[in-house]
Parts: C-alpha cells; structure tokens; sequence
C-alpha cells in the first residue's frame, strides 16, 4: 500500500514538474530593429497573461534572414518586408501557411533639433547640412525606401558625399539621436512613442515616393509557445499597440 501510494506521489510530482515546465517554455524571436519597440511592449503582455518567456534577437532583416538559413535556433520571424518570409517559406525553412502582414511601415525625415525639419520636408533639397543617415538599401527595407524617396527628388547621386548608412534601422535612429548627424530617413515607429510627444522635428514622408513597406512574420519552428505569440499578436490588443507606435493597419 505504501509504494503505491508512494509511485502515486511521485507520478503526480512529475507530471506537475512537467506542467511547470511547460507553463514557462522560452522561444526565440528574431525581429527587424523597427518593430523593436512595439514587439517589446506585445511581448511584456504576453509574458503576463502566459506565463511564457520570449527572447528577442534584434537586427536588419537581410542579416537576420542569412543567420536563419545558417541555421539559427529562432522560432518566429518579424521581417521589414514581404520577400524574405516569402523566400523561407519557399525555401521550406518555415512553417507552411504561417506567413502574415503583421504591419506597414512608414518613413519619416527626423532630426532631434526643434524646427530643423520642415512640414514638406524641403531641407533635404535646400541642403545646408554635412550628413544624412539611411538604412543599408542592401540589408533594411528601410533603407531601400529612404533610397527610393531621395531618387524621387532626384537627390540620390548629388547626396552620395553626405550619406551615412546604418546597418539596420535601429542603428541609423541611433546615429541621428546621438547628434553625430544631422537628421535621417528613419521609421515613423522609432519617432512615435505612444504618451510621449514626439522630440525634435519630423516630415512624414509620403508613402506614393516609396514602395509600400509591408512587413510579415512567419513561424520558423513547430512549437506551441510559437505559434500562441504569433496568434496574440494578430490579437487586437496587439493591433493597437502597433497602430499606436506609428505604423499603418495590416
């Protein structure tokens, strides 16, 4: 009676471990650097109505891409375009029919200087100023848009000398925030901080200069905890936390 009282005991303490350990999986998310901030505060929700951890690996989506067809152990996929999810799925690196717009991206002319940048954005024909940062057009989606904006204008050849590019978006917002340039073509999501006032001054680029700026996701590995989050996040909690950080519905 006494040992099977006790196999009782400990079936029940491994099955409660088990759930334990299910209740708090960790996944790994890769993201390109402009959802940084909104995906951060959707995950601090998740995590709390879960019990379930999510690790964020922040980069350039062209970077990212290349360190998951090297074999990274991410779960899901935050790309700034459209062609990259497109490609893993394709390439059978993703789950089949997980692939969703999640946002639009939007660009903006920023610097941290109060009346710098004016409402139709002619500082960047008057000139006046050393540098100017862009993503990477190879690497960032981003980049590639800033690209288009200033060959719209007819800018991108005389403006080569006064480029500065960032590896990724996050990297070229830091360039101009710090004050090392002037002002930058950076994402509206970096400058729209819901509850905060937006610093400095900025023109919003209008979206007919530049292809759309479709960013999708799509799950990477078979687990639950995975495709929970990416379910969450096409939630409408989730969509108003990415409206509210600047980006156009899905």
């Amino acid at each position: 009676m006494q040992i099977s009282r006790l196999f009782r005991t400990l079936a029940i303490a491994c099955l409660l471990l088990h759930t334990a350990e299910s209740a708090c999986d960790e996944i790994q998310v890769a993201a390109a650097s402009n959802f940084a901030a909104a995906l951060k505060s959707i995950v601090s929700r998740f995590e709390m109505r879960t019990g379930h951890k999510v690790r964020l690996i922040l980069g350039s989506t062209g970077k990212l891409y290349a360190q998951i067809r090297h074999g990274a152990p991410f779960d899901a996929f935050f790309a700034a375009d459209v062609a990259r999810p497109e490609r893993l799925e394709r390439e059978g690196a993703a789950q089949s029919g997980s692939r969703f717009t999640y946002a639009v991206g939007k660009v903006v002319l920023w610097s941290p200087r109060a009346g710098y940048v004016d409402a139709e954005g002619r500082v960047l024909e008057q000139g006046g100023f050393r540098r100017l940062a862009i993503a990477n057009p190879k690497l960032a989606p981003y980049g590639r848009a800033a690209r288009e904006v200033l060959q719209a204008y007819g800018l991108w050849g005389r403006l080569q000398g006064t480029l500065v590019r960032g590896e990724n978006i996050g990297q070229t917002f830091q360039f101009v925030k710090s004050g090392n340039v002037e002002l930058g073509l950076v994402a509206n999501s970096q400058v729209k901080r819901p509850g905060h006032p937006i610093e400095g001054s900025m023109w919003e680029v209008p979206q007919s200069l530049y292809s759309p700026i479709e960013q999708q996701a799509v799950l990477l590995s078979n687990s639950e905890v995975a495709r929970a989050f990416l379910a969450f996040v096409k939630g409408d909690e989730s969509l108003a936390i990415i409206r509210g950080f600047g980006y156009a519905p899905p």
